[in-house]
């Protein structure tokens, strides 16, 4: 990218608001950071119908057996390491089917590799030795809209047939041109500028979040709102576990408990037991015939 392109963009401008802010009172600043949050907010909201748009596609794609693959560099690469990393105990997901890709690798997540974002090629190997194919779909998020790294990584996309989501900070940027879909949060100028970790990086988490839970809302991976194929993996979540088969099923803690040990542990197959009154297999078996959805595994 040209320094003048770079210098052009919404991301990098200065917020006349925060002029002063070296001068304002905590309290103040406090503010000024919390307005700006709402801005972040409303931008996201801005976005509904290609949000709609990317789920709705993601959704299709991994019922034919597809992967969500996040793809960044910084603050954007962070941000979906973290998203798809709490897919999997949430959701219960395979670890194949969520995946990130970060610029430097996950060692980046904990030591800046500004300059692995440049490395456009680097982008292109990384996305290409996951084999992607047309069921995959692959999430580029930058705030810039312009990192080479991650054009790199839909260039391999968009090459294997992939379905590319963009999530970017300023409008019309080529990443967003290279994607089926683009998802334009536009936050503007930062209260410190050109610190994209802020507003920018809270938009993106945003649109994750949406796009990853609601992908997994409606392939069958909760029950209402409830975590229903949450791994009970420690004592915190062993609790949550035995909440959620409580409240979806009404049943007592004894009885509840019980269907967990009978079920191994297993949130979703207890809450079938209880509901359809039947042992661990035949849950386990209505719950594959439908799919993995609760509601039709007790119908």
């Amino acid at each position: 990218m040209r320094n003048s392109e770079l210098d052009r963009l919404a991301t990098e401008g200065r917020l006349a608001a925060a002029a002063d802010l070296d001068l304002r009172s905590t309290r103040e600043q406090v503010d000024l950071m919390a307005e700006q949050d709402r801005v972040a907010v409303d931008a996201v909201a801005a976005t509904r119908d290609r949000l709609v748009e990317a789920v709705d596609a993601t959704v299709v794609r991994l019922r034919r057996g597809g992967r969500l693959i996040e793809v960044g560099a910084g603050t954007p690469g962070r941000l979906a390491v973290l998203d798809v990393a709490e897919c999997r105990p949430t959701f219960g997901v395979d670890e194949r089917q969520v995946v990130a890709v970060m610029a430097g690798g996950f060692d980046a997540v904990r030591s800046a590799a500004e300059h692995d974002e440049d490395d456009h090629d680097g982008g292109r190997s990384d996305l290409s030795a996951l084999g992607p194919g047309p069921d995959d779909v692959v999430v580029a998020v930058s705030a810039s809209g312009r990192t080479p790294y991650v054009l790199g990584a839909l260039a391999a996309a968009r090459a294997a047939g992939a379905y590319t989501v963009a999530v970017v900070n300023n409008a019309g940027s080529p990443i967003a041109a290279a994607c089926d879909v683009a998802v334009e949060a536009l936050t503007g100028p930062e209260v410190v500028a050109g610190s994209t970790r802020l507003k920018a990086g809270t938009a993106a988490k945003l649109v994750l979040n949406t796009i990853s839970t609601l992908v997994m809302v409606q392939l069958g991976h909760t029950h209402g709102d409830l975590m229903i194929d949450v791994r009970a993996t420690n004592d915190k979540l062993r609790r949550r576990a035995q909440r959620i088969v409580q409240e979806a099923t009404g049943e007592s803690d004894e009885a509840v408990a019980a269907a967990l040990a009978a079920g191994g542990d297993e949130t979703k197959t207890a809450t079938v037991m209880l509901l359809a009154g039947v042992g661990a297999d035949e849950a386990r078996r209505r719950l594959a015939a439908a799919g993995g959805y609760v509601r039709a595994a007790i119908a």
